[in-house]
């Protein structure tokens, strides 16, 4: 009688903190969530279409063009990614973020060709597909940063371009849907960066 007293008692007890138990590890593991891998590599220049080109995204007719993006970016520049690190939260950063580390080919704004350029992104960002590998090669347009120190790139993937082996930007269809206007991008699928570096002129100054 007490061995059966004992053993509905035990029973009890593991029905009762079964949920808070469960609780507990559902707080420490989110299997719903995980952190993309960060390093690996990928075609320097992934042809349109390829699982590396940047997902369509929808861009209304006259809603932006290459003159916004090219204005409303503080950093402008080619490079390649040479690192990439996880920073957790902490009491002098709130958010989760993610370090990419570039050395900077040729520099329009806001950096120095030939130096190594660290920036940093917000974790949700990396997750949503605004990721980086090791090994690539961009020319970015990149917001001024925030009062957090983070930047992303100017209207998502509009302002990330690739460059090919021969150092011409790529530009992916919906650059030439929302550039199609543009007096010297218009209508070209790659561009050599000399007349990449025009049109950022031009667009910045208005003309």
């Amino acid at each position: 009688m007490y061995g059966r007293s004992c053993t509905c008692l035990l029973t009890i007890s593991l029905l009762m903190l079964s949920p808070v138990l469960l609780r507990g590890q559902s707080e420490r593991v989110r299997p719903d969530f995980a952190f993309p891998p960060l390093h690996g590599v990928q075609p320097i220049a992934p042809e349109p279409g390829s699982p590396g080109w940047p997902a369509r995204w929808p861009v209304p007719p006259g809603t932006i063009g290459f003159p916004q993006i090219a204005r409303a970016a503080g950093t402008i520049f080619s490079g390649t990614v040479t690192g990439i690190a996880r920073r957790p939260a902490t009491r002098s950063q709130a958010v989760e973020t993610v370090a990419i580390t570039f050395h900077v080919e040729r520099a329009l704004r806001g950096a120095t060709s030939g130096d190594d350029l660290t920036i940093s992104q917000w974790i949700g960002l990396w997750s949503t597909g605004q990721r980086y590998r090791i090994g690539e090669r961009v020319l970015l347009f990149l917001y001024p940063p925030s009062k957090l120190g983070l930047t992303s790139c100017v209207a998502g993937p509009m302002g990330r371009f690739y460059i090919d082996p021969k150092g011409r930007v790529l530009l992916s269809a919906q650059h030439l849907s929302a550039f199609r206007t543009d007096s010297v991008l218009g209508g070209k699928s790659r561009v050599v960066f000399s007349d990449f570096a025009l049109a950022v002129q031009r667009a910045s100054e208005g003309e």
